[in-house]
């Protein structure tokens, strides 16, 4: 099951997605910035830096354990978004 996350950041807009086949995605503005495909290690982690004012630079991360849903987004270390995504589809 594939999940879009959307946060806006000030002037950005992310996007977090959880793929079909369990990647892991930071997108900034339409643009796939990094991509960290699904393994046996948790949390999956991606993260990218950008600068949004002249000079003014912002670290964003984001960390996802498949196992419980649990996605955690941080800017410079502070907490952004927290949030438990269904991991699990019902049969139809």
């Amino acid at each position: 099951m594939s999940h879009i996350v959307e946060i806006a950041y000030r002037h950005k807009t992310f996007e977090m997605r959880i793929t079909d086949d369990g990647a892991l995605e930071l997108y900034l503005d339409d643009c796939l910035r990094k991509r960290r495909e699904r393994g046996a290690k948790e949390p999956q982690y991606v993260w990218t830096n950008i600068e949004l004012e002249w000079e003014e630079h912002h670290y964003i991360e984001a960390r996802y354990w498949a196992s419980t849903g649990l996605l955690k987004v941080t800017v410079n270390g502070d907490l952004l978004l927290e949030r438990t995504l269904q991991t699990t589809t019902e049969a139809d």
